[in-house]
Protein backbone atom coordinates (compact mmCIF):
# COMPACT_ATOMS: atom_id res chain seq x y z
CA UNK A 1 0.00 0.00 0.00
CA UNK A 2 2.61 2.26 0.96
CA UNK A 3 4.38 1.67 -2.09
CA UNK A 4 1.55 2.72 -4.60
CA UNK A 5 1.09 5.62 -2.37
CA UNK A 6 5.01 6.94 -3.41
CA UNK A 7 4.23 5.86 -6.99
CA UNK A 8 1.68 8.39 -6.77
CA UNK A 9 3.22 11.23 -5.06
CA UNK A 10 6.40 10.61 -7.77
CA UNK A 11 4.10 10.67 -10.91
CA UNK A 12 2.77 14.32 -9.57
CA UNK A 13 6.75 15.55 -9.85
CA UNK A 14 7.12 14.24 -13.42
CA UNK A 15 7.87 16.68 -15.83
CA UNK A 16 5.14 17.26 -19.01
CA UNK A 17 5.77 14.89 -22.25
CA UNK A 18 8.50 17.84 -24.14
CA UNK A 19 5.82 18.32 -26.71
CA UNK A 20 3.64 20.04 -24.01
CA UNK A 21 6.62 21.87 -22.65
CA UNK A 22 7.15 22.94 -25.82
CA UNK A 23 3.60 24.09 -26.40
CA UNK A 24 4.08 26.08 -22.63
CA UNK A 25 7.17 28.00 -23.88
CA UNK A 26 5.36 29.04 -26.91
CA UNK A 27 2.48 30.58 -25.15
CA UNK A 28 4.85 32.58 -22.61
CA UNK A 29 6.83 33.79 -25.48
CA UNK A 30 3.63 34.59 -26.93
CA UNK A 31 2.34 36.47 -24.15
CA UNK A 32 5.06 38.86 -23.26
CA UNK A 33 6.45 41.18 -25.02
CA UNK A 34 9.55 41.25 -23.39
CA UNK A 35 12.43 38.57 -24.12
CA UNK A 36 12.33 35.68 -21.49
CA UNK A 37 15.45 33.86 -20.23
CA UNK A 38 15.76 29.93 -19.15
CA UNK A 39 15.61 30.79 -15.88
CA UNK A 40 11.86 32.84 -16.09
CA UNK A 41 10.90 30.00 -18.27
CA UNK A 42 12.05 27.12 -15.73
CA UNK A 43 10.25 29.71 -12.44
CA UNK A 44 6.80 29.33 -14.43
CA UNK A 45 6.70 25.93 -15.92
CA UNK A 46 6.12 22.45 -14.16
CA UNK A 47 8.57 20.97 -11.85
CA UNK A 48 11.17 19.13 -13.87
CA UNK A 49 10.62 20.60 -17.14
CA UNK A 50 13.47 21.71 -19.21
CA UNK A 51 12.64 24.73 -21.50
CA UNK A 52 15.59 24.97 -23.06
CA UNK A 53 15.03 21.76 -25.06
CA UNK A 54 11.65 22.71 -25.49
CA UNK A 55 12.52 25.48 -27.50
CA UNK A 56 15.13 23.49 -29.57
CA UNK A 57 12.17 21.31 -30.97
CA UNK A 58 10.07 25.09 -30.92
CA UNK A 59 12.57 26.93 -33.00
CA UNK A 60 12.58 23.99 -35.55
CA UNK A 61 8.74 24.47 -35.68
CA UNK A 62 8.83 27.82 -36.51
CA UNK A 63 11.79 27.59 -39.38
CA UNK A 64 10.30 28.91 -42.63
CA UNK A 65 6.86 30.79 -41.12
CA UNK A 66 5.84 34.48 -40.52
CA UNK A 67 7.28 34.64 -36.90
CA UNK A 68 10.40 32.86 -35.58
CA UNK A 69 12.16 32.34 -31.99
CA UNK A 70 15.22 34.01 -31.43
CA UNK A 71 18.10 34.84 -28.90
CA UNK A 72 17.83 38.23 -27.77
CA UNK A 73 21.22 38.48 -25.26
CA UNK A 74 20.25 35.65 -22.93
CA UNK A 75 16.81 35.34 -23.93
CA UNK A 76 14.35 34.14 -25.90
CA UNK A 77 11.46 35.98 -28.08
CA UNK A 78 8.96 35.31 -30.76
CA UNK A 79 9.39 37.84 -33.77
CA UNK A 80 8.75 38.48 -37.01
CA UNK A 81 11.04 36.79 -39.14
CA UNK A 82 13.85 38.89 -40.70
CA UNK A 83 13.00 38.50 -44.26
CA UNK A 84 9.28 39.96 -43.48
CA UNK A 85 10.27 42.85 -41.98
CA UNK A 86 9.35 45.13 -44.33
CA UNK A 87 5.58 44.13 -43.37
CA UNK A 88 5.92 45.97 -40.11
CA UNK A 89 7.45 49.35 -41.55
CA UNK A 90 4.77 50.83 -41.01
CA UNK A 91 4.07 49.84 -37.62
CA UNK A 92 7.72 50.74 -36.66
CA UNK A 93 8.43 54.32 -37.94
CA UNK A 94 9.74 56.85 -35.32
CA UNK A 95 8.23 60.13 -35.30
CA UNK A 96 11.32 61.47 -34.20
CA UNK A 97 15.12 60.87 -35.23
CA UNK A 98 17.76 60.60 -33.28
CA UNK A 99 20.59 63.26 -33.42
CA UNK A 100 23.71 62.41 -34.90
CA UNK A 101 25.24 63.21 -31.39
CA UNK A 102 23.32 60.41 -30.11
CA UNK A 103 23.63 58.16 -32.98
CA UNK A 104 27.55 58.65 -32.62
CA UNK A 105 27.65 58.18 -28.69
CA UNK A 106 25.10 54.81 -28.71
CA UNK A 107 27.56 53.25 -31.70
CA UNK A 108 30.40 54.46 -29.50
CA UNK A 109 29.04 52.43 -26.34
CA UNK A 110 27.63 49.21 -28.48
CA UNK A 111 31.17 49.01 -30.76
CA UNK A 112 33.60 49.80 -27.10
CA UNK A 113 31.75 48.38 -24.56
CA UNK A 114 32.60 48.32 -21.97
CA UNK A 115 33.28 51.80 -22.31
CA UNK A 116 33.95 55.72 -19.99
CA UNK A 117 32.51 58.84 -20.94
CA UNK A 118 35.74 60.06 -21.15
CA UNK A 119 36.63 57.63 -24.08
CA UNK A 120 33.66 58.51 -25.67
CA UNK A 121 35.01 61.98 -25.75
CA UNK A 122 37.96 61.08 -26.67
CA UNK A 123 36.45 59.14 -29.73
CA UNK A 124 34.03 61.52 -30.54
CA UNK A 125 36.62 64.69 -30.26
CA UNK A 126 34.16 66.60 -28.70
CA UNK A 127 32.48 66.63 -25.07
CA UNK A 128 29.55 64.27 -24.54
CA UNK A 129 26.55 66.36 -23.36
CA UNK A 130 24.88 64.71 -20.12
CA UNK A 131 21.67 65.10 -21.62
CA UNK A 132 22.37 62.68 -24.86
CA UNK A 133 23.74 59.85 -22.00
CA UNK A 134 20.30 60.99 -19.73
CA UNK A 135 18.53 60.47 -22.33
CA UNK A 136 19.59 56.72 -24.06
CA UNK A 137 19.36 55.90 -20.08
CA UNK A 138 16.02 56.51 -20.19
CA UNK A 139 15.47 54.86 -23.29
CA UNK A 140 16.45 51.62 -21.67
CA UNK A 141 19.18 51.60 -24.51
CA UNK A 142 22.42 51.77 -22.61
CA UNK A 143 22.69 51.35 -18.81
CA UNK A 144 25.74 51.31 -16.18
CA UNK A 145 28.56 48.78 -16.49
CA UNK A 146 31.02 47.91 -13.70
CA UNK A 147 33.29 50.72 -12.39
CA UNK A 148 36.86 50.67 -14.10
CA UNK A 149 39.88 49.77 -11.49
CA UNK A 150 41.16 53.02 -12.28
CA UNK A 151 42.15 56.35 -10.41
CA UNK A 152 38.44 58.03 -9.61
CA UNK A 153 37.08 54.68 -10.75
CA UNK A 154 34.93 56.10 -13.64
CA UNK A 155 31.26 54.39 -14.23
CA UNK A 156 31.48 52.27 -17.84
CA UNK A 157 27.95 52.57 -19.96
CA UNK A 158 27.28 48.88 -22.40
CA UNK A 159 24.29 48.57 -24.69
CA UNK A 160 21.00 46.88 -23.02
CA UNK A 161 18.94 43.91 -23.91
CA UNK A 162 16.27 46.23 -24.86
CA UNK A 163 17.93 47.54 -27.50
CA UNK A 164 19.73 44.54 -28.79
CA UNK A 165 15.86 43.52 -29.03
CA UNK A 166 14.73 46.49 -31.00
CA UNK A 167 17.44 46.09 -33.22
CA UNK A 168 17.20 42.80 -33.81
CA UNK A 169 20.14 41.20 -32.62
CA UNK A 170 21.38 38.30 -30.40
CA UNK A 171 24.32 40.60 -28.75
CA UNK A 172 26.71 42.87 -29.90
CA UNK A 173 29.08 40.95 -31.89
CA UNK A 174 26.43 40.79 -34.34
CA UNK A 175 26.50 44.75 -35.06
CA UNK A 176 27.46 45.55 -38.84
CA UNK A 177 31.25 46.21 -39.40
CA UNK A 178 32.59 49.79 -40.57
CA UNK A 179 31.78 49.02 -44.67
CA UNK A 180 28.71 48.49 -44.00
CA UNK A 181 27.63 51.40 -41.59
CA UNK A 182 29.37 53.70 -44.32
CA UNK A 183 27.47 51.67 -47.19
CA UNK A 184 24.16 52.25 -45.55
CA UNK A 185 25.05 56.08 -45.02
CA UNK A 186 25.19 55.86 -41.59
CA UNK A 187 28.07 56.78 -40.85
CA UNK A 188 30.63 59.54 -42.16
CA UNK A 189 33.90 59.38 -43.24
CA UNK A 190 34.79 61.82 -40.63
CA UNK A 191 38.49 63.15 -39.95
CA UNK A 192 39.94 60.95 -36.79
CA UNK A 193 39.80 62.45 -33.57
CA UNK A 194 43.21 64.02 -32.86
CA UNK A 195 42.45 65.99 -35.89
CA UNK A 196 39.07 67.76 -34.53
CA UNK A 197 38.84 70.61 -32.43
CA UNK A 198 38.57 69.90 -28.81
CA UNK A 199 35.94 71.90 -26.86
CA UNK A 200 36.41 73.21 -23.68
CA UNK A 201 35.22 71.18 -20.15
CA UNK A 202 31.95 73.88 -20.27
CA UNK A 203 31.34 73.26 -23.88
CA UNK A 204 29.19 70.67 -25.85
CA UNK A 205 28.55 69.60 -29.25
CA UNK A 206 26.44 72.22 -30.91
CA UNK A 207 24.23 69.86 -32.40
CA UNK A 208 22.96 69.37 -29.04
CA UNK A 209 22.61 72.89 -28.25
CA UNK A 210 18.68 74.27 -28.62
CA UNK A 211 17.63 78.01 -29.12
CA UNK A 212 16.83 77.69 -25.22
CA UNK A 213 20.36 76.69 -24.86
CA UNK A 214 19.08 72.85 -23.61
CA UNK A 215 20.29 69.64 -24.83
CA UNK A 216 17.66 67.62 -26.49
CA UNK A 217 18.03 63.90 -27.61
CA UNK A 218 15.48 64.26 -30.32
CA UNK A 219 15.12 66.03 -33.23
CA UNK A 220 12.47 67.21 -35.24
Amino acid sequence: MSEEIEEKEESLFEAPPIAEQERMVEAILFATAEPVTVRELEARMPHGSDPAEAIVYLRKRYEGRGVAVVRVGDAWAIRTAPDLGFLMQRETIETRKLSRAAIETLAIIAYHQPVTRAEIEEIRGVSVSRGTVDQLLEMEWIRFGRRRMTPGRPVTFVVTQSFLDHFGLENARDLPGLKELRAAGLLENRPPPGSMPQLGEGDVDAEEETEEGQNELFED
